[in-house]
């Protein structure tokens, strides 16, 4: 399965306004199940340099179907996936991205959002996922 556009215009709706609730400026890409960009907004004001970084928390979230945060800790010295962040040309290995579930609980993509702490990150990202 795959999201749909519709599904991920749902997801931009919600994560924006997640982000005007906490009065944050992000960026968030969303993608489908095969890593492809499907939708994007970058807000009024949303830092520039963060657009790759959501994309690229969006991918990272669906190549290992687990949260961008996760990956972090797992890829700290010493940890299990120590340098992953130098795959696929370039991951993301902090908060804010985070895998999309179906009904079922089947990765039909994932969404990624950048433009602030990576605690506001996260928070944004898991608003536009859960509105699936």
């Amino acid at each position: 399965m795959n999201i749909t556009l519709e599904q991920a215009e749902k997801i931009i709706i919600a994560a924006k306004e997640k982000s005007v609730a906490i009065d944050t400026k992000m960026n968030i890409a969303v993608v489908d199940a095969g890593a492809n960009l499907v939708a994007f907004a970058r807000m009024d004001g949303a830092w520039l340099g963060s657009l790759d970084i959501s994309i690229k928390k969006a991918k990272t979230a669906r190549y290992f179907d687990m949260n961008t945060g996760v990956i972090g800790e797992l890829s700290q010295p010493g940890g299990s996936l120590y340098n992953i962040e130098h795959s696929n040309n370039g991951l993301i290995t902090f908060p804010g991205g985070v895998p999309v579930k179906d009904a079922e609980g089947n990765v039909i993509g994932a969404v990624g959002v950048s433009g602030s702490t990576v605690e506001n990150d996260h928070t944004v990202a898991e608003a536009g996922a859960n509105a699936i």
